[in-house]
């Protein structure tokens, strides 16, 4: 086969409709259940976005996103057990997860452990490469509890 014919075949077989190159895997995040749970979060419905993260995180075990968003929620009902749970099940499943390291961060904070915090802000210090906002947010509250503390 000379090159411009194996060319061609190399070329419709990377356009047809069958092959790899157009096919998008389905989304395993289940958007609908995460895009409701972030209108309870909006609305500050924190009640809600527990009811709907619970069975999501359920379905999808595998989901960071999901068990942020949990953690986030818990937190805001000042459940700190099962927030600070279903943060680090979220930084298991992605130890580079920006949300899930700035939120258990704050959690520490408010729970008066800035060693702990302090851990989650070199983190995302090191995964940042060049500051994001999840790192400047969290070094903002770090900042504030330090100089409430008095340290």
């Amino acid at each position: 086969m000379n090159r411009i014919a194996l060319l061609a075949s190399v070329l419709l077989l990377a356009v047809s409709p069958g092959s790899r190159a157009n096919y998008d895997p389905p989304d395993p995040a289940a958007p609908s259940e995460l895009a409701q749970a972030s209108k309870f979060i909006e609305n500050k419905n924190w009640t809600g976005a527990v009811a709907t993260l619970i069975p999501f995180t359920r379905a999808n075990p595998g989901n960071a996103d999901g068990y942020n968003l949990l953690g986030y929620s818990y937190r805001h009902l000042k459940r700190y057990d099962e927030s600070l749970a279903a943060y680090n099940r979220a930084l298991t499943l992605d130890p580079k997860h920006r949300g899930a390291h700035e939120y258990i961060g704050e959690a520490y904070i408010q729970l008066g452990q800035l060693d702990k915090a302090r851990v989650h802000l070199d983190a995302l210090d090191r995964i940042c490469t060049f500051s994001c906002q999840e790192y400047r947010d969290l070094k903002k509250a770090y900042e504030a509890a330090r100089l409430t503390r008095g340290n």
